[in-house]
């Protein structure tokens, strides 16, 4: 393999991981409130998005058997650009809740396939010291992706709104600029991604082949050690975050008379997109230079306590509804600090859990998981919000942290994963 340094691409990888993600599953969510839609209908649809991750599984062993992972890299990001320009094409529409709900389930499935070679392709083109310190970085520049999408294109839509005076049209625009950025990823991808030696397809596919290897990577994965415990904290280790992420948009937004705090659209672009995303950022390079250290044993625990505690600030928001946007900027960041932070354990134990033959089917039937444990809670969060308003929901959602905790005293992890070892 010609050797191109992790630099070159794991940073500008999972920012194209990160983009189609951050525009079906968050920026979809404010869109859909500024267009007029409820609680209960945001989080109801654009948690049934989540779906694509969570069957994913079902096509994985194709992804592993049939052409190489780079070439679903490339392939997936040049379709997800034309996808998210059909998505500004059909906002304008006077059907635009069907269409676009269509085109975002679309676009899903394609970034649920890019996900799957792009996280198979990290796994075999770095060894696995290379792999828990870059799972920051890559972490860091997905979270990029959410300032590209959730910070920065908002507070685009939000100045384009005041200037138009037309919301369809902003949001159109604002997803016609996504696309452009998509497509100049994949022509970036297209030249610089390496060529790992082990990066090949299947010698011999066939039907009988597809359905064992399919089989196989199934019944290998319940096999492993702990397989219900890693399931089970797979599953509910955001639980509490499930929730609250589709509620936080829609309680920055709603007014203060019915709870919220009443931001402009450019205003949330401000606070959640880019000064709480800092503060992910941050605690997500802290997360992995302490895990590549310490290992993740060693750092679970202060994890676990730093994605649960720090919702409490929420309950502090909806209670004092400060007008002051410094002071919910201040506790929106250490929020996403808290989950930067503790979110670098999990994606961790994801890799921990994947290693050994079948590891990118086994990837990503973890991150199906995954996308299980947010699309279930996800979708009666609205109407959770709805029964008990944003002060006692936050509540709420603070008590279920107990859950992520209980589980996380379950797992028996390695002591030396993660840790980088000592060269003679």
């Amino acid at each position: 393999m010609k050797h191109v340094s992790p630099w070159a691409w794991v940073p500008s990888l999972y920012f194209a991981e990160g983009l189609p993600y951050v525009a079906v599953m968050v920026v979809s969510v404010l869109m859909y409130k500024r267009l007029g839609l409820s609680n209960t209908d945001i989080a109801f649809y654009t948690s049934w998005l989540n779906l694509p991750w969570v069957i994913k599984p079902f096509w994985s062993p194709f992804v592993d058997m049939l052409k190489t992972k780079r070439w679903w890299v490339i392939s997936m990001q040049l379709l997800i650009g034309a996808g998210l320009g059909c998505v500004a094409l059909t906002i304008p529409t006077t059907f635009f809740v069907k269409a676009t709900l269509c085109v975002f389930w679309l676009l899903a499935f394609s970034s649920a396939t890019h996900d799957i070679a792009a996280d198979g392709f990290y796994m075999l083109a770095l060894d696995s010291h290379d792999q828990a310190f870059f799972v920051g970085i890559r972490s860091t520049f997905y979270r990029f992706a959410v300032i590209a999408g959730q910070g920065l294109l908002v507070m685009f839509a939000g100045y384009l709104e005041t200037k138009t005076g037309k919301i369809p049209l902003a949001w159109s625009i604002s997803f016609f600029i996504l696309c452009g950025l998509f497509l100049l990823l994949y022509l970036w991808h297209r030249f610089i991604l390496p060529i790992p030696d082990s990066d090949r397809p299947s010698a011999i596919v066939t039907p009988k082949t597809v359905f064992r290897e399919f089989f196989t990577t199934f019944v290998t994965f319940f096999q492993k050690e702990q397989a219900v415990v890693a399931i089970l904290f797979i599953l509910l280790y955001r639980f509490p975050e499930a929730q609250l992420t589709k509620l936080v948009t829609p309680f920055l937004i709603d007014p203060r008379s019915v709870g919220g705090l009443g931001l402009t659209t450019s205003q949330v672009g401000l606070v959640y997109g880019t000064i709480g995303v800092i503060g992910l950022v941050l605690g997500g390079i802290i997360g992995g230079i302490c895990a590549s250290k310490g290992g993740l044993k060693k750092w679970i625990w202060p994890m676990a306590l730093a994605i649960t505690l720090p919702d409490a600030v929420f309950i502090y928001l909806s209670g004092a509804l400060p007008m002051n946007l410094l002071i919910i900027n201040i506790c929106v960041f250490i929020e996403q600090f808290g989950y930067g932070f503790g979110f670098t354990a999990y994606m961790l134990y994801l890799i921990y859990y994947s290693r050994g033959l079948h590891s990118t089917a086994h990837y990503a039937i973890c991150t199906a998981f995954m996308a299980l444990g947010l699309m279930l809670p996800g979708m009666i969060a609205g109407w959770i919000e709805e029964k008990l308003g944003y002060y006692n929901f936050f509540w709420w959602v603070m008590i279920s942290c107990i859950i992520t905790l209980v589980i996380t005293a379950f797992l028996k992890i390695d002591p030396e994963f993660g840790k980088k070892k000592k060269t003679a």
